[in-house]
């Protein structure tokens, strides 16, 4: 019984080194790729480039509730974690096992600003380690309320509409401060898939995605069931 035991024991040691040894090597890479990519262009050099483009918005010119509801469905706990949200990791990590592929990434804001800075959106491990380091220099060299500002003016809404202001010009022929409720929270739903949700182009579909984010911020309180039901309302 003792010598079964140990082979076990010798067995579950080699299954673990091994599990360590795959999980390091996407690791390493991905710290690799964000090395090159810092060391190419610095995060302060590419942040001051996106400020400097004529279209860029403050955060202080973005209606409240434009902010609440991209936050809400995006990454409701942007404001208490460390740059990464370890639930929405965990879970895509599962999801990811259970179907043997990059199916989720779990990404928050601090992710997916460092795609758009930086990376492609091919869907690979290594990649998204990449993210995850640079995230963390995001989260060190900048507030909360900066990042999500420098999101919101990266964020890509179809019909090539780069940024919000852009995307609030194109869709409603106003200026981001000017949006209201029903405009703010139509637009927070577009870039979760800016060629399936763009009104212009598919308005049923654009129309469904914003009840789910009114559905989002009611769930993580931002709005009352009135209050969402009255801009939903509105819509119609």
């Amino acid at each position: 019984m003792n010598t079964r035991r140990k082979i076990a024991a010798r067995i579950l040691l080699i299954l673990l080194l091994i599990g360590i040894g795959i999980c390091a090597w996407p690791v390493c890479r991905g710290y690799g790729m964000y090395r090159d990519a810092v060391e190419r262009k610095p995060l302060t050099q590419e942040v001051e480039r996106i400020r400097s483009k004529p279209d860029y918005v403050s955060i202080e010119e973005l209606p409240e509730i434009y902010k609440e509801a991209v936050v809400s469905v995006e990454d409701h706990r942007f404001y208490s974690h460390f740059g990464i949200d370890p639930v929405a990791v965990v879970r895509a990590m599962i999801n990811n096992i259970k179907y043997v592929c990059l199916r989720e990434g779990g990404s928050g804001i601090p992710q997916q600003l460092s795609k758009n800075l930086y990376f492609t959106k091919e869907k690979t491990f290594t990649r998204k380690m990449a993210e995850v380091f640079l995230s963390l220099d995001l989260e060190r060299e900048y507030t909360k309320d900066e990042i999500l500002e420098l999101y919101v003016n990266t964020i890509y809404f179809g019909e090539d509409y780069y940024g919000v202001k852009a995307a609030s010009i194109g869709y409603f022929g106003k200026m981001p401060e000017k949006l209201d409720s029903c405009e703010s929270t139509l637009l927070a739903g577009i870039p979760n898939a800016p060629e399936i949700y763009a009104p212009t182009e598919h308005p049923e579909l654009a129309y469904e995605r914003q009840r789910q984010v009114l559905s989002t911020m009611v769930e993580h309180g931002y709005l009352t069931e009135e209050e969402a039901a009255e801009i939903t309302a509105g819509a119609e």
